[in-house]
Order: structure tokens, then C-alpha cells, then sequence
């Protein structure tokens, strides 16, 4: 039997020190062997995080997208390397950026369309671009422009955002760098056209009604707003102030509050069940929900070169030792990850403090949850990931 007592001392430790609350899960082998939660999901009205506590995924909401473009490709729905415009028209065709000799930039055709596989890996040449703030980066600016119509109109679904994006210059050609940003927005509207179904329907269909996510959605329902933690930052004298998350407007249910592909919302006990099955090689309480080796294809590192060192940023420490797969980083270097988990282990991060990993060789899978700004990824997530392996058996 593992003991945790040293991640009780760190998590508690987290919020003696100033964070407002957070909640930890890990499954092995499909049984819960760790669940805690700590602090206040509302520091003001001092109401403590619980198992019934929402939390902000922001970008972790990946994992349910990518898994379920997995589970579409070994259903047959497409080939990885169809062109993305064989679904999606409006990308049958794309120009990039090239730099000239004397330095200025041309603007020319792309050597190859799009493929599937470029937006599954992060490799489709487009950044994020989420406001018109000014930028000296040429493709950002764009897509800025693309964006203007729909920025002006207030609202818009992820089939009007990717028909507006297909217009902009791509940075480079499709598969050559890694770039993270708008490939998960052309992925979201593509697995509509395969499936045949809203996003938001094809989550609830594919992973979260087997499940049993019940608590996970896109809007909110019943008293899931209620639910939510509050969302917190830090005073320069350290102390916590409430912030406000524009994400937020974007789970209120009605057109009106549509901005492309809304993110999800989640509890612990919800994406232990999504880890666990990703751990446990696709099964779910006795149930097979996708296959052992789709999962080994989802979790297989495709980086190489230059692009290993676009996803480490450049010394950054964060995704240190880590490839990437589709739509998840996986570890491919122990020593050079400072990490104490399995090679192939494989998950995500969320700009609000999510991190979840997957230990496929273990059946482990590990899910964190905070919600504050900054998120602090390196001090907490680190700790966290290296503390809770080490507890393993």
C-alpha cells in the first residue's frame, strides 16, 4: 500500500503558503488509492474545495479533444494523413510567410496542404491569437485581421472561427515546426465534420456518459456555476485578490457567449476517470473505451530537432525531457525531465493550474486541479508530480 503522507504535507504546505485551495486524485489500475482536497474554493465565504468543486481546465481540456480524435481514427472516420481540406474546405489551400535574403517577408503557397496529422501534433504553423493587442509577429497579425468581422460581431461558433482563420498566412509550412496554438481550434471543428455531431456532443458521447463525467461540460448547468472555484490572484504584498477570467463568459450557456470551441470545466473525481482509463491501456470498469494501442500512437513522441527544443522554449523548464505526441507531452528523457516517473508517461497542463500524467507502464494516472493567475506551473506542478511518484509503490 503507497503511503502519501508526503503529499499531504506538500499540499497542505501549498496552502499555508498562500494558495486558495486545490484537489488531488490518482488512480492505479482503475481504484482510487489517493483523493484529498484542500482550502477554500471561496476564501472570502471561507467555503472549502470538495469533491463536488469545479474547476477551470483552460488548455487540459486537450485531452478530452485529442482522445477523442483518437477514437474517431480507430473507428476509421479518417486517415492521419488526409488533408484537412478533404473536411474542411476552407483549408484545402494555405500560403505562408518566407523570409527573403535581404529579410523582408513574401507571402507564397505552402509545399503541401494540411494533413490531419499537423493538427493533431501542434504543426499546423498557427500561433493562438486571442486579442488585437499589437504584435510585431506577421502571422499573428494575420490572423488579427482574419478576426476583426467576428471580434466586431460578439460571438461566433468554431466552424465561423476556423472559416475566418483559414484566410491567414501560416508561419511556416504545415508539419515543419512546432508551434502550440490554433491547431486544437481546427481539430474541434474537423472532429465535428467526422463525427457528425457538435463537440460538445461528441464529448458527452465518446468518453464523458462511459465515463462517468458527469460533472465535466463546456456550460453551465444545474448549479455547476455555483460549483465553480473562484479564481484568484496575488496582491503585491502577497496576499490573494479575486480576479475575474474572461474563459468564464464562455461557459455561460446561449449563443450569445459562443467564442469558437469553449473550454471545459471539471472535478477531480471526473478526470481520474479520463487519466485512469488512459493508464489502465482504455478500459474503464471492466469496459473498453478505446484501444491499448491507440493509445501507445497517441502517446508516441513525433517531435524531432528543432522542434523538440520550439516545445522546451528555449530552456523554459517546464516540458524539460518531454516530447510530443498528438495533443499530449510524453516523456522521453528522465534525466534530462528531472523526473521520477515512468518513460512514456504521458498528459497535459492548463494555463489556470491544472496538470494531469498518465503512467501507462504503472496504470497510474495523476490529476491536480488549482485555479489562479499567475499559475505558478514550475513550483507547483513539479513539486506535485515529483512528490506523487515518489509515494508510488
Amino acid at each position: 500500500m503507497a503511503n502519501f503522507e508526503k503529499l499531504d504535507r506538500l499540499l497542505e504546505g501549498f496552502v499555508e503558503d498562500g494558495l486558495p485551495g486545490c484537489a488531488m486524485q490518482i488512480v492505479k489500475d482503475g481504484e482510487t488509492i489517493y483523493e484529498k482536497y484542500f482550502g477554500y474554493a471561496d476564501v472570502e465565504n471561507k467555503k472549502p474545495v470538495t469533491k463536488d468543486s469545479l474547476f477551470r481546465l483552460a488548455s487540459m481540456s486537450k485531452i478530452p479533444l485529442y482522445t477523442a480524435a483518437m477514437m474517431l481514427y480507430e473507428q476509421g472516420k479518417f486517415n492521419l494523413t488526409d488533408p484537412v481540406g478533404d473536411y474542411l474546405p476552407e483549408w484545402k489551400e494555405s500560403k505562408k510567410f518566407l523570409r527573403k535574403p535581404n529579410g523582408e517577408m513574401e507571402i507564397v503557397p505552402t509545399s503541401r496542404p494540411m494533413e490531419v496529422t499537423d493538427i493533431l501534433s501542434m504543426k499546423c504553423g498557427l500561433p493562438y491569437c486571442h486579442t488585437n493587442a499589437y504584435t510585431e509577429d506577421p502571422t499573428v497579425k494575420s490572423m488579427q485581421e482574419c478576426m476583426k468581422p467576428l471580434w466586431e460581431k460578439g460571438h461566433f461558433t468554431v466552424q465561423e472561427h476556423i472559416a475566418a482563420m483559414s484566410k491567414a498566412t501560416l508561419a511556416y509550412d504545415p508539419g515543419e515546426h512546432w508551434t502550440y496554438g490554433f491547431s486544437s481550434e481546427i481539430t474541434a471543428a474537423f472532429l465535428e465534420v467526422v463525427s457528425g455531431k457538435d463537440i460538445d456532443t461528441l464529448f458527452k458521447d465518446l468518453l464523458f456518459d462511459p465515463l462517468e463525467m458527469n460533472n465535466t461540460r463546456s456550460h453551465f448547468f444545474g448549479d455547476a456555476q455555483d460549483r465553480l472555484v473562484k479564481f484568484y490572484g496575488w496582491n503585491e504584498d502577497g496576499s490573494l485578490k479575486q480576479i475575474v477570467s474572461p474563459m468564464d463568459e464562455k461557459h455561460l450557456p446561449g449563443p450569445e457567449h459562443e467564442a469558437g470551441w469553449a473550454r471545459l470545466f471539471t472535478c477531480a473525481n471526473d478526470y481520474a476517470n479520463l487519466l485512469g482509463m488512459l493508464a489502465n491501456g482504455g478500459v474503464y470498469k471492466g469496459q473498453r473505451i478505446m484501444g491499448r494501442k491507440t493509445i501507445d500512437l497517441m502517446r508516441a513522441n513525433g517531435l524531432h530537432g528543432v522542434q523538440i527544443e520550439e516545445l522546451q522554449s528555449d530552456g523554459y523548464p517546464y516540458n524539460a525531457g518531454y516530447g510530443y505526441g498528438y495533443g499530449v507531452r510524453t516523456l522521453i528523457d528522465k534525466a534530462g525531465g528531472n523526473h521520477n516517473g515512468s518513460l512514456g508517461s504521458f498528459g497535459w497542463t492548463g494555463g489556470f493550474g491544472t496538470w494531469c500524467e498518465a503512467d501507462p507502464e504503472d496504470g497510474v494516472g495523476l490529476v491536480y486541479l488549482h485555479n489562479t493567475s499567475p499559475n505558478n506551473e514550475v513550483y507547483y506542478h513539479h513539486r506535485v508530480r515529483n512528490v506523487a511518484y515518489g509515494c508510488l509503490d
